[in-house]
């Protein structure tokens, strides 16, 4: 097999302000395989904080020479093990005549999957007005990020949102770890008319016990960054979540979110899959994961437009708050190998 790969930066459409600073652009590497007449396409997009820093990434995909035996190298690396175990996969599914969330052993056949719409970080107003927007679309679940801001002001911000869309919308908060425990549960115990369906890291990624402490309250406990600082082993072992979020490029690609996720759901937690706002390549590939993973709930899988530029054009639409779920063989991706 030959191996190529191909470094990228895609600007985001405006900043997206989280808890933990502000994210402006995506940079990361395209990996093209080549067996025979079989290619495949595969995306490794780090976000430090989550996974290895771009250099770390190149320099682990510099190493590769046979690919399927590159796998088990890559573990400390997981965008770059993304991007590989990506571009195998879509060749191997080209191959078989399948879309990838079949090749993945997901059910006979998925249409479409229900997504959740994000809302950063603003005013009162602008997030109100924000929510707003995403339920004229068609979405039924909106995410809005809290804890940038003093504890009072997002309280008064979720009780905004929930007067205006009434009770028949989900509303998911991600804090980002940005409160302490006693900030939590200060919020959690405003929350309760709020009906909030889960607080998304409430507290920082390293404090697995903070988030076993808080479970079990009014609100479902949700864990993302705690995967990535710690292991899925040390949530899932100290039952400290009742949600999994998944990020493929996080977890090493989308094989590792169908098998975690089968792990999360035999232990009675949800996985969620969503994206580390990735390009076209992952970004679909994240929506094939999704669709192996059976009774999914809905996802967050629509980051595309928080992109000024991508990768290619982008195959799987979004209509009515779901995505559809490509069923050519492979990704079903555009070329995207001679894009800038």
């Amino acid at each position: 097999m030959r191996v190529e790969t191909r470094e990228f930066s895609l600007p985001l459409e405006s900043p997206l302000e989280t808890a933990h600073g502000s994210i402006e652009h995506r940079k990361g590497i395209l990996v093209r395989i080549e067996d025979g007449d079989e290619v495949g396409i595969g995306e490794a997009t780090p976000l430090p904080g989550w996974t290895e820093s771009l250099p770390a990434c190149r320099a682990a995909l510099a190493d590769v020479e046979s690919p399927e035996d590159a796998l088990k190298s890559l573990e400390p690396t997981p965008a770059a093990r993304h991007g590989l175990s990506l571009a195998l996969a879509d060749m191997h599914a080209k191959r078989d005549g399948v879309p990838l969330y079949r090749y993945l052993d997901g059910p006979e056949h998925v249409k479409v999957i229900p997504v959740n719409a994000t809302v950063g970080d603003c005013s009162p107003a602008e997030t109100v007005d924000a929510v707003r927007e995403t339920v004229a679309a068609g979405f039924e679940c909106v995410k809005v990020k809290v804890g940038a801001r003093p504890v009072t002001d997002d309280v008064v911000r979720l009780r905004a949102v929930r007067d205006e869309v009434g009770s028949d919308i989900e509303l998911r908060i991600d804090a980002n770890g940005g409160w302490s425990r006693a900030q939590a549960r200060e919020v959690f115990h405003k929350l309760d008319p709020l009906r909030v369906a889960y607080v998304e890291q409430p507290v920082p990624g390293d404090d697995i016990e903070g988030l076993a402490d808080l479970r079990g309250r009014s609100v479902r406990i949700a864990a993302d960054e705690s995967i990535a600082e710690t292991s899925v082993d040390a949530v899932l072992g100290a039952e400290a979540a009742d949600v999994l979020i998944c990020k493929p490029m996080v977890l090493g690609g989308p094989d590792r979110v169908v098998e975690i996720a089968d792990r999360a759901r035999d232990a009675g937690v949800s996985p969620v899959v969503t994206t580390t706002i990735d390009g076209v390549v992952a970004r679909t590939a994240a929506i094939h994961a999704a669709a192996a993973i059976p009774d999914r709930p809905a996802c967050g899988l629509a980051t595309g437009t928080m992109l000024a530029r991508d990768l290619g054009p982008d195959r799987a639409r979004i209509v009515d708050g779901s995505v559809s779920v490509p069923q050519v063989p492979g990704n079903g991706v555009a070329d995207t190998w001679g894009r800038r």
